[in-house]
């Protein structure tokens, strides 16, 4: 029989491989989101802190994906939310919505709103795919799991740096 973890359990032991990840330890996991029906495997040295959504300041004058403003201990937060970017429906709110930090590495207050955590992943259990031409340069990578299920690779800098996702205004 499978062990239970509580909530808390897995999200402390989720931010100590997020924060030993960005000193340089544990470097070969992905963490596994999940953004509207589209799953995605991001390097854990590119996420940062992962957050039960908070509520969220509206900016008028924005693109439909830009959610709005998030206060995080003081700091606010552009968030995104990541499956109306990507093309798909809007992330509902509800107990499995997350916000992911991803900019603090690269000197950024951008958070992503995504449907639901997926876990921790490591690479070695997936196959690299060809690059989807169709895709942007920072979602353009591919890799199938164990059981053929197919999961897009995103990559923070690209993101962080490509002009549709910094261009919020309409």
């Amino acid at each position: 029989m499978a062990r239970k973890t509580s909530l808390r359990e897995f999200q402390q032991y989720l931010a100590e491989r997020l924060t030993g990840a960005a000193q340089g330890r544990h470097s070969s996991s992905w963490l596994g989101v999940r953004a509207g029906e589209q799953d995605w495997l991001i390097d854990l040295t590119d996420g940062g802190e992962i957050l039960q959504a908070p509520r969220l300041t509206p900016v008028p004058l924005t693109r439909s994906w830009f959610a709005g403003i998030a206060n995080i201990r003081g700091s606010l937060y552009a968030v995104s939310d990541f499956s109306v970017f990507c093309g798909g429906a809007p992330t509902p709110q509800n107990n499995n919505t997350r916000l992911l930090l991803i900019g603090s590495r690269y000197g950024s207050n951008a958070a992503l709103l995504v449907t639901g955590m997926l876990g921790l992943r490591n690479p070695d259990d997936f196959e690299a795919l060809p690059a989807d031409a169709d895709a942007p340069e920072w979602g353009n990578g591919r890799y199938k799991d164990a059981h053929g299920k197919v999961w897009s690779k995103l990559t923070v800098r690209e993101l962080l740096a490509d002009k549709n996702f910094m261009n919020i205004g309409v």
